[in-house]
């Protein structure tokens, strides 16, 4: 029997899930590890070598560590369940003009619900994933996502979806260190190839990180149904044409293949009438901004406004200090300052210091 029960691990076979693979066991849990294979290049239309983690190679890395440590290790396929739900939402987003967020979908929807399906079927109590975030249950029963250590590596930002009833069976080893601290471990325990595995910061699915070219291949004739729509300025002043709305995304600047006199951005995405709006710089800025698709993750709900939350709009955003009003099942939020390029389509994640209040999507 083991010290701490069974555990669940996903390995992707990169540094961080493997790490917290051995950690876990090391601690005394009876670990199991699994692979899951969302998607491949072949149906995304990629032209070079598979890598990240779904390629064959980073597959057998996490075989091949859980066999040198004595633990089983599994893959499973759910690339009908992810190319059903994530890929096809990041197509409609895109279409809609919007800005999709695969990651928040993936874990919200897929990966944890895939996990915890194979957890109960091998009477695992627990998961976890190599993320870089901490949870703890407070004495109302609620449990918490807050911050990792390292400010630079925190993921807490795409596991704002994640449910109550999920959290209750996750651990995030990760969590109280930082990414030199686990290449370190990783080169402790011999495993000198894992410790110096570069990162992508890639859409996983998405070949070559183009993903206009994406979604060319997985929509037929996109090109010659939306190309030569018109570049016009918030006046409605006509200034160009464009290769089609859906190639373009808020607050872009370059590639826009017309010259100003000055920088112009895109400031709005008008999918109706295939039109793109651009604008000066403090035309991206806005005071105000209004989420949907709400998930509360310390608290049940806010009843009153809640002053100096702090809300990120991007991934890599520091965050702003704003007001936030629950208005049924959507969030207002009132920046204290503007803030600028706020995309529909993203992730607004809400913070009361280190810890997750919640999140949703930009409207």
């Amino acid at each position: 029997m083991s010290k701490h029960g069974r555990i669940l691990v996903a390995m992707s076979g990169g540094v961080d899930s493997s790490v917290a693979a051995v950690m876990l066991h090391e601690q005394g849990y009876e670990v199991i590890g699994l692979t899951m294979k969302t998607w491949d290049y072949a149906t995304s239309g990629g032209s070079s070598k598979e890598t990240g983690c779904c390629s064959l190679d980073s597959i057998n890395d996490a075989r091949t560590l859980a066999v040198n440590y004595g633990f089983p290790h599994y893959i499973l396929d759910i690339r009908d369940e992810f190319g059903d739900y994530v890929i096809d939402n990041f197509v409609d987003e895109y279409l809609a003009g919007r800005t999709p967020n695969p990651c928040v979908l993936c874990n919200t929807h897929i990966k944890w619900e895939a996990l915890l399906k194979r957890a109960n079927k091998l009477d695992c109590e627990f998961i976890a994933t190599g993320h870089y975030a901490n949870i703890r249950q407070q004495d109302s029963g609620r449990y918490v996502i807050s911050k990792g250590k390292d400010e630079n590596k925190d993921q807490s930002y795409v596991l704002w979806g994640v449910s109550q009833e999920n959290l209750s069976r996750t651990k995030f080893p990760l969590g109280s260190f930082a990414k030199s601290e686990i290449r370190q471990m990783a080169l402790d325990m011999g495993q000198e190839e894992l410790a110096k595995k570069s990162e992508s910061y890639e859409i996983c699915f998405v070949p070559d990180n183009d993903y206009r070219a994406f979604l060319k291949h997985k929509v037929e004739d996109l090109e010659d149904r939306v190309a030569g729509g018109n570049f016009i300025l918030s006046n409605g002043m006509v200034v160009g044409q464009h290769k089609g709305y859906p190639f373009y995304t808020i607050g872009q600047r370059k590639g826009l293949g017309i010259a100003f006199g000055e920088p112009m951005f895109v400031t709005q995405i008008l999918p109706e009438s295939n039109t793109v709006v651009l604008g000066k710089a403090d035309e991206l800025e806005r005071r105000e901004a209004m989420v949907r698709n709400i998930n509360l993750v310390k608290y049940a709900s806010i009843e009153e406004p809640m002053n100096d939350v702090i809300t990120k709009i991007r991934y890599k955003d520091a965050g702003m200090l704003s007001t936030i009003v629950q208005e049924k099942d959507r969030m207002r939020v009132v920046f204290d300052h503007n803030v600028s390029a706020i995309a529909p389509g993203q992730s607004a994640v809400f913070y009361e210091g280190n810890d997750l209040l919640g999140g949703g999507f930009l409207v």
